[in-house]
Parts: structure tokens; C-alpha cells; sequence
């Protein structure tokens, strides 16, 4: 029988060739000591005659290394097994016999040290009578006799085999130890213990952060119920930046896409990419308490503009082409304007100024600048030279990012009507939106001339058509550019079908602009809507008389007509003065 001591001594490779010639289950894939365990079960349940002879081959095979080397020369290979099996059939009997003796003894009351005695006296009586029944020469005998000794100490580790039980429980609740040094190669150790994996030190003190950040961006709600925050950096596209919203938030404050939310930020934990949102402070400029009833914007009551936009400033007489705005296209919170312009007529240049005005004259307006498919160097000019918010797609992008960024972006101006907000968007250009709409849009089979889709205008007129005032207050204003006369004709196919459904529309002709006449305003071409709900009546009276007076003129003659009578006054109200005089 192995015990627990011969067993840890020896290697993995050898425990291996026991536990298969023993026949232990599973015994390839375990680890040292576990196979040191599953041998020992396993035997315990063997007859003890395979055990022995098993473990005899083994010997033979493989000397046990704790053994010290005899001085004298090794003794010739044993016998035979026919040799063996002789003196092994009797001592049977008389071994159950002696084990039986010393198993009676112990329970008479005697002291744990007698039967150790006994056994080695019984071991001696065994040696003995191999010798007197074998008839065998002197280096037979002498093997016999090895072998009864080894027996014989065998009986006296069978007698403990009742305290190896809890032995083994002991070893099993103590730490893993390590072998004995030397005696192992690398690779068993890599079999017998784990790799190291180090503990990572992370940083304990990221929850002091936790609400420290304050930061604000544009939802957009995602299929699966959760959303971002988008930053305008990156034009509301996704980046970095981005913040994450859980569903549970979205739908306890009634979010939308397109909400302009402000809230506390956590730093992102582990395994985790995005800062996450806490706590929703301000939701459009509005508590959560406020937005929570809001009406969808679907549901709102359009009206005509009543409010007048004002654009012209005292501080600033020399601003013809907001002066002229002013009398001959005033501009309503809730306007849906067209700028209609040739090439290189300086419709840039005046979307510049019309957004300069507004910000300085209309504080409480929330401006948003859209650049479709235009220069990248146009869109650094416009940042540099407006204060408002300026979001772009140059012509190098694809066409679904302009059609991305243009929805985000009216979604926005959606959600801050509904809270009772006045936005204005100055878009350049609608042409250039409607065609990255086209390019988007699953072919219906329906082609109208110039290549355009019979659906693809649909989507871009819902963008020009959100423009209104709204009962109760907030508006929507969107000031738009159409290009014209550019060559193509998608781009007249695209102005007919928006030609009608503005209520302001302002007219640049290029041959003004050829003779640097600036701005290069059409004013009999120009004009808006239910005017007569912006201007008071004795300004609106001048105006209908002053364009009786330049009904008979060419575009070129009334504009030179106008700013060689606007150089000598401060404002129009001097302006129409001097009129009448």
C-alpha cells in the first residue's frame, strides 16, 4: 500500500505511471496533489494483492529516492515469478493472522506504543518462518526476506489508514504548499500551481468625482431604449465626448430626442467606455417638473409671425442690407424665409450679417447656424465671425452625414419650441440638403427630371415646413438658401418645388453683384408675407408708397436709388422722414 508520504515525495510523471497502472479515472489532467488523493482513495478500495504487486513492479522499475545508496555493489535482478509467487501464498494466512492479533490487543486497553512493538516482533517472526520453509539458495532468501520486511511495515501503515482521513481533510484546508525544492521540473509547477496574476491597483477614489462634473449635451434615444448625449464639438455626431442616458432616466423625465439636457456626470468605471449622466438638472433650459406636461410639437398651433424681428441697430447706420431687410422683408420669430441666390451674389456674406443682427438685437433668441455641403474654409470664417451655434458638414462628407447632422439639429430646435423658446436656423443650403436627401432615400422607381426622386423631396420640405409661430408662445424661424441658375437642373427642379412654401422671400441678383453693388438685393422681387402683422401702419403706408415709386425701375436702379438716400440718415424711421419731405 502507497502512503501519503511516499507518494509527495515523488514526481508527476511517476505519480502518472501509478495512478494508471492502479487504473485512477481522470488522472491526466489533475494536479499533484490532487493525484496523490485520488491514488490513495483508489487503492483503498483495491485488493491489497494488486496494491502490493503493482507497487513491487514499481520498485523494481523505479528506486524510491529518499533510499541511500548501499556501499557495497547491487545484488543481481530477483527471480523469477514463479520464485515470487511461492513464498508469497503462505505468508497470507499467517499475516491475517498476526493483524488480527495485534487488532484485538489495542482494544484491551493497552498504550499506543505496545502494538507498534508487536507488529515489529511479528514482522521478525514472519522473517523467520520464511526461513525455515524455504528451501531456496541464500540470495532467493535474502530477497524474501527484504520483501516480508517491507511487508510488514505495511501492516504497520494499514493500521493508521483511519487516522489518513483526517489527515487528509487537514492538508485540504491548509494553504496549497509548495514541494520540496529540486524535486519538480517547470513544467509540473506550471500543472501544479496557477499563474500569478497580479492585482491590479485601481483607483479607490473615482467615486469622489461622482457629481463633480457638470455637462450638458443633445439626446439622441437609441433603438434599444438608451441614449447619448451628443456634444456640438462633433456636431452631434457620435465621439467621445459622449454621455450615456439609461432607459430608466429617458423615461422617467419624459426625454425626447433632440432634448438639450444638463446634469451631474460620473467619471465611466471599469469595463465601461462613456462618462454616465447622474442626475438631469435642467432639461431645455426648464426643470424636469416643467417639461414633464409639455405638448409634442406635432400638436402645436401654428400662426402667422406677429412679432418683428428687428435687424437694422442705431449703433450701426452703415448696415444697408439690414436696413433694407427691415422695410422690404421684415423677418418674423416664426418666419419660413428664402434667400434665393445666383452664384457669387454674397448670400454669405449677408447670412453673416442677419446672424450678427440678431444676436446682438435679440439676446433671447437661440441661434443655430447649418452649413450643408459647404467649404470647410466658409464654415472656420462663420464660427470666427458669429457668436452662435455653428454646425456643419462640409461638401468632402457623405451624404448621410448631412442628413444626420440636419435632423439632430432640427430635433433640437423642436424640443426648445415645445418649452416655449424662440430659435431661429439659418440654413445654406437647402438645395444641397435636398440633394444629400436624394442621394439617401430608397429608390422608389418614380424619377422626376433632373434625376430626382419622386419621395426624396419629402423629408427635406419637413425640415422647411417646421418653421412657425406657435400659440402660447415659442417660434421656429428658418431662413434658408436656394441656389439658382447653377447649370443643374435637379437644382431648378429642387427651387420649384420650395418656391411656394415660404412666406418670405428675399431675391439677390447677380448683376448687382457683377457691378459690386452690395447687397445685391432684388427689392421689387422681395418681399413677405402678411407684412402688415410686423410693421405698424405708418411705416407699412411709406413702404407701399416707396415701392409704387420704384415699381418702374430695374433691380440695379432701385437699389442705387435707395443707398444713395440711406447714406445721409442714422435709421429708417430718419430714412422715411426725409422721404416725405
Amino acid at each position: 500500500m502507497y502512503s501519503i508520504d511516499d507518494l509527495n515525495v515523488r514526481l508527476l510523471s511517476e505519480l502518472k505511471d501509478i495512478a494508471e497502472k492502479l487504473g485512477v479515472p481522470n488522472y491526466k489532467k489533475a494536479a499533484k496533489q490532487e493525484l496523490v488523493y485520488k491514488i490513495l482513495d483508489h487503492q483503498a478500495v483495491m485488493p491489497e494483492e494488486e496494491v502490493s504487486k503493482i507497487k513491487k513492479s514499481d520498485k523494481a522499475a523505479t528506486p524510491v529516492a529518499a533510499a541511500p545508496a548501499p556501499e557495497d555493489k547491487p545484488k543481481p535482478a530477483r527471480p523469477p515469478r514463479d520464485d515470487d509467487r511461492r513464498p508469497n501464498n503462505k505468508p497470507k494466512i499467517r499475516r491475517e493472522n498476526v493483524v488480527a492479533k495485534d487488532a484485538a490487543k489495542p482494544a484491551e486497553g493497552k498504550s499506543d506504543d505496545r502494538p507498534k512493538k508487536r507488529e515489529v516482533s511479528s514482522a521478525d517472526e514472519l522473517l523467520q518462518s520464511f526461513n525455515l520453509e524455504t528451501d531456496d539458495d541464500d540470495n532467493s532468501s535474502d530477497s524474501s526476506a527484504k520483501e516480508v520486511v517491507e511487508e510488514g511495515k505495511k501492516v504497520e501503515k494499514e493500521i493508521s489508514n483511519d487516522s489518513r482521513g483526517e489527515l487528509r481533510e487537514d492538508t485540504r484546508n491548509r494553504e496549497d504548499r509548495g514541494d520540496q525544492p529540486g524535486r519538480e521540473d517547470k513544467g509540473d509547477q506550471k500543472e501544479q500551481r496557477a499563474p500569478f496574476k497580479p492585482k491590479r491597483n485601481y483607483n479607490t477614489n473615482i467615486k469622489e468625482f461622482d457629481g463633480i462634473i457638470v455637462n450638458e449635451g443633445v439626446l439622441e434615444i437609441m433603438q434599444d431604449g438608451y441614449g447619448f448625449l451628443r456634444s456640438p464639438d462633433y456636431n452631434y455626431l457620435a465621439s467621445p465626448d459622449d454621455i450615456y442616458v439609461s432607459p430608466s432616466q429617458i423615461k422617467l423625465f419624459g426625454l425626447k430626442t433632440g432634448d438639450s439636457v444638463k446634469g451631474q456626470i460620473r467619471p465611466p468605471k471599469e469595463g465601461e467606455k462613456y462618462f454616465a449622466l447622474l442626475r438631469v438638472e435642467t432639461v431645455n433650459g426648464k426643470t424636469t417638473e416643467e417639461i414633464r406636461d409639455r405638448v409634442s410639437f406635432e400638436y402645436l398651433t401654428p400662426l402667422f409671425p406677429e412679432e418683428k424681428i428687428r435687424l437694422s441697430s442705431p449703433k450701426r447706420p452703415d448696415h444697408y442690407s439690414a436696413r433694407i431687410l427691415d422695410l422690404f422683408a421684415p423677418i418674423g420669430k416664426g418666419q419660413r424665409g428664402m434667400i434665393v441666390a445666383q452664384p457669387k451674389t454674397g448670400k454669405t456674406v449677408l447670412l453673416k450679417q442677419i446672424a450678427n443682427a440678431i444676436t446682438e438685437n435679440h439676446p433671447e433668441i437661440y441661434l443655430i447656424i447649418l452649413l450643408i455641403d459647404e467649404r470647410p474654409e466658409e464654415v472656420t470664417d462663420m464660427a470666427r465671425s458669429v457668436h452662435a451655434e455653428v454646425i456643419s458638414s462640409t461638401f468632402d462628407e457623405q451624404a448621410d452625414r448631412h442628413v444626420k447632422v440636419a435632423s439632430i439639429v432640427l430635433e433640437k430646435a423642436k424640443r426648445m419650441v415645445e418649452c416655449g423658446h424662440d430659435v431661429v436656423i439659418l440654413l445654406d443650403s437647402i438645395t444641397r440638403l435636398a440633394r444629400a436627401y436624394n442621394t439617401v432615400v430608397p429608390s422608389s422607381g418614380k424619377i422626376l427630371s433632373g434625376g430626382v426622386d419622386a419621395n426624396a423631396l419629402h423629408k427635406p420640405k419637413r425640415f422647411f415646413g417646421a418653421a412657425r409661430n406657435v400659440e402660447h408662445g415659442g417660434s421656429l424661424t428658418i431662413i434658408a438658401t436656394a441656389l439658382i441658375e447653377t447649370g443643374s437642373k435637379m437644382d431648378e427642379v429642387i427651387f420649384e418645388e420650395f418656391k411656394g412654401t415660404g412666406n418670405m422671400e428675399l431675391q439677390l441678383d447677380r448683376k448687382l453683384s457683377n457691378k459690386r453693388v452690395y447687397p445685391a438685393i432684388d427689392v421689387p422681387a422681395s418681399g413677405t408675407r402678411r407684412e402688415d402683422l410686423l410693421m405698424e401702419k405708418d411705416e407699412l403706408s411709406k413702404v407701399w408708397i416707396l415701392r409704387k415709386y420704384m415699381s418702374d425701375m430695374t433691380s440695379q436702379e432701385a437699389m442705387e436709388f435707395l443707398l444713395d438716400k440711406m447714406k445721409g440718415t442714422q435709421n429708417n424711421a430718419e430714412f422715411l422722414i426725409s422721404m416725405n419731405g
